[in-house]
C-alpha cells in the first residue's frame, strides 16, 4: 500500500525524510497566554482514537556556531533559571521581530550576545526542540569571517546577559564536552555535533543562509484559530 501523506521536498543524500502528516484538529482552546509563549489545548482526530493534547505554541528561535579561523567555537556561559544551573551555550534568540528573515535574527543575536558580526553565513541544521508538546523550531547557522561590533555600537546587555562568560573553545574540545554529559543546552549540542560532522565532509552539508525553512511557525495558533485555521503545520 503506497504512503498518501505529504513528502517534504527530498533532501539529497537522506535515507529517511521527515513528512508533513498533520491530523484533523476538532477543538482548540486556551490554556494560558504568555508574553513570549502560549499553551493550547487541541482535541485530535487520529483515526481510531480522539486524544487530547496540551501544546505550547512557541515563536521558533535561532543559533549560532561561530568558528575562528583555527575552529574554535564561541561558547557563552550563561545562567538558566528553570534548571538552576549556569550553561555553556552558543548564541541563540527567539524569533520574536514579525517579518524578520531568520539569517538576521541570527546575525542581531551574534552582535548582542558577543560583539561580533560575520560576513559568511550558512544554515548547519533544523530541528524542533520538543515536538512531543512545543511547536519550537529552531534553525541552527554557521557564522565565519567573523569581526568585531565597534564599541559604539556594542548591544548594552541586561539581567542575566550581563553576567555572560564568553569562550573560545577548539571544536574537538567542544565535542568531547558534549559527549562527556558536561554541556546540556541543545543548541549547543546540536550545534556543535553537526559542524563536526559538516567538518568532516569538507562543510558540503552546509545550506544558503536564506535557504526555505517550511518548519517555521507561520502565526500563532490561537490568533489562527480565531480564523478558523485549526491546523498545526
Amino acid at each position: 500500500m503506497s504512503d498518501q501523506r505529504g513528502q517534504d521536498p527530498a533532501v539529497p543524500g537522506t535515507a529517511v525524510q521527515d513528512v508533513v502528516a498533520p491530523r484533523p484538529v476538532l477543538g482548540r482552546e486556551a490554556v494560558h497566554r504568555g508574553r513570549v509563549w502560549d499553551v493550547v489545548t487541541d482535541r485530535v482526530d487520529l483515526g481510531h482514537s480522539t486524544v487530547t493534547r496540551e501544546v505550547i505554541d512557541h515563536p521558533g528561535a535561532v543559533a549560532v556556531v561561530a568558528l575562528d579561523p583555527d575552529d574554535r567555537v564561541l561558547l557563552l556561559r550563561q545562567y538558566r533559571h528553570p534548571v538552576g544551573r549556569e550553561l555553556w551555550e552558543v548564541p541563540a534568540g527567539l524569533l520574536d521581530v514579525d517579518g524578520e528573515p531568520a539569517e538576521l535574527t541570527a546575525a542581531r543575536e551574534l552582535a548582542e550576545e558577543a560583539d561580533l558580526r560575520a560576513a559568511s553565513w550558512a544554515v548547519l541544521t533544523d530541528y524542533y526542540t520538543t515536538p512531543g508538546g512545543s511547536t519550537e523550531a529552531l534553525r541552527v547557522f554557521v557564522a565565519r569571517d567573523l569581526s568585531p561590533v565597534p564599541d559604539d555600537e556594542r548591544f548594552e546587555r541586561h539581567d542575566e546577559e550581563r553576567d555572560i562568560e564568553v569562550r573560545w573553545v577548539p571544536l574537538d574540545d567542544a565535542v568531547a564536552a558534549v559527549l562527556s554529559g558536561a554541556v546540556h543546552n541543545p543548541s549547543a549540542v546540536v550545534g556543535v555535533l553537526a559542524a563536526h560532522a559538516s567538518r568532516a565532509g569538507g562543510w558540503a552539508s552546509l545550506r544558503p543562509a536564506d535557504v526555505a525553512w517550511p518548519e517555521r511557525r507561520r502565526a500563532p495558533l490561537l490568533d489562527r484559530a480565531a480564523d478558523g485555521d485549526l491546523a498545526t503545520a
